[in-house]
């Protein structure tokens, strides 16, 4: 007896393996956790898999406005007029008549707050010289030069085009690079409403308010894509930019960010290793899918900053555009992007 005491009193259980649900299939998720201060990836998991950004599309038509107001090619008070293509677009809108116009300062509120896809392929014609298809090239090489080097984009707004891909990992770049490049005007990723004609126009970004120290930035969805965000955390001297991509719904993926916030700010983040995650669907019993794929980089590998820019990637090979869900479009065991 007293020897079986000892051992007992010698013996550590095992600690209790951490399980993280997931709120989407395995085929359509995608997340990526960055240490914005350090570039130091705190989780991911599919991070360099393409994806369709969906509205996650208009971080980059909002950087596009934000670098020509600081060139001074406009100004908040411009009056950007609204062609009958961009009032044709569906919902999300703001519903324009021919001929009207809207001033950029509105415009800006409408792509964050209501993600209006009429206003941002107004913005994309203006500075496009009149062209969208311009302008989506405009983008792609702003991209490259952000070193996003797995997006393509084929429109300003982000409704479906199979052509349309990008990455958790390419869109934490953005996010960082929005706040980095653009402090003076970060401030509109956190507004929750805005006035417009007379009327107040709400949001959808429920993260905003939610959890204390999240200020911004973008939402998105299109059922290809599943629910989509980027979100920024700034409190307490930490600052984290979050991405999930291709959830089943709004409020799960909400749940999922700010599980993934609370993870990350957990003081045995850096020994705990990824959790095993549970996806959609899956039983408690399913054995662990792979959580990294061979490959990529350790976990602890810093993001670059603004690398150089690199060769476009091609736009994978798919079916015509549609809002309809769609297969996976690359392997999770083929990454796109080369190890840094």
């Amino acid at each position: 007896m007293a020897l079986l005491l000892l051992v007992a009193g010698c013996t550590t259980a095992a600690p209790p393996e951490s399980v993280l649900a997931v709120p989407a299939k395995p085929q359509k998720y995608a997340a990526i956790v960055v240490d914005a201060s350090t570039g130091k990836t705190l989780f991911e998991v599919n991070s360099r898999s393409q994806r369709y950004p969906a509205s996650l599309t208009k971080m980059m038509t909002l950087y596009m406005l934000f670098e020509a107001l600081e060139s001074g090619r406009v100004t908040k008070q411009t009056q950007i007029p609204v062609s009958d293509h961009a009032a044709s677009q569906p919902p999300t809108k703001l519903r324009f008549r021919h001929g009207e116009t809207i001033d950029v300062d509105s415009a800006i509120r409408a792509m964050v707050v209501k993600s209006a896809n009429d206003v941002a392929v107004a913005v994309g014609e203006y500075l496009g010289g009149g062209s969208e298809d311009q302008f989506a090239a405009m983008m792609t090489a702003k991209a490259r030069q952000l070193g996003m080097t797995a997006t393509n984009f084929r429109n300003a707004c982000g409704l479906p085009d199979d052509g349309q891909v990008t990455t958790a990992r390419d869109m934490a770049v953005l996010g960082m690079a929005l706040e980095k490049r653009f402090p003076q005007h970060f401030h509109y990723f956190s507004e929750s409403d805005f006035m417009f004609r007379g009327r107040l126009v709400r949001g959808h970004n429920d993260m905003l308010g939610r959890v204390r120290g999240v200020d911004g930035i973008k939402t998105g969805y299109i059922r290809a894509s599943g629910y989509n965000i980027v979100t920024s955390y700034n409190a307490d001297g930490r600052h984290l930019i979050v991405v999930v991509m291709g959830a089943d719904s709004a409020r799960q993926r909400n749940n999922h960010v700010e599980a993934l916030i609370q993870r990350s700010l957990g003081p045995t983040t850096a020994d705990a290793g990824q959790p095993r995650l549970m996806y959609s669907g899956q039983q408690p019993a399913s054995p662990p899918p792979g959580l990294q794929p061979p490959g990529l980089p350790p976990s602890d590998q810093a993001l670059p900053g603004l690398p150089p820019p690199a060769a476009p990637a091609s736009p994978p090979p798919g079916q015509a555009a549609s809002d309809l869900p769609s297969p996976d479009l690359a392997s999770p065991s083929s990454p796109l992007l080369p190890t840094q």
